[in-house]
């Protein structure tokens, strides 16, 4: 039997301050708390999907140049308008030629996230 990865499971971030990260995340972006808080020193979040990984968030020195987190969402232009309504602001969506629409932004520790959905 060969050995191979079954799944992603986590994805950490390091983030300069707890509470401005775990309130985008949780509030803005929708995700769940799972472990930790505002005040903890380390924080877990998962999207709706329970088989979804999760992203852990831990406090320290952000570090932003290592490469882009991606989320899938149910409509890419409605997630690009609500992330304009809470003050962010979002690189305009646009179709890629690997069959997705995306769009990029910083959290607030500058870690690239993008929003894709499959083009229909």
């Amino acid at each position: 039997m060969a050995l191979t990865v079954e799944k992603i499971s986590a994805v950490t971030f390091r983030v300069a301050n707890m509470t401005e990260s775990v309130r985008f995340y949780r509030d803005v972006l929708g995700m769940e708390l799972l472990y930790g808080g505002e005040g903890s020193g380390f924080s877990s979040l998962r999207g709706n999907d329970a088989q979804s990984a999760i992203l852990n968030l831990e406090q320290g020195e952000a570090e932003t140049s290592w490469g882009r987190l991606i989320f899938h969402v149910t409509d890419v232009d409605a997630f690009w308008s609500h992330l304009n309504e809470c003050g962010f602001s979002p690189a305009i969506p646009r179709d890629a030629s690997w069959g997705e629409r995306f769009f990029h932004i910083r959290d607030p520790d500058g870690h690239e996230l993008s929003f894709a959905r499959t083009l229909q």
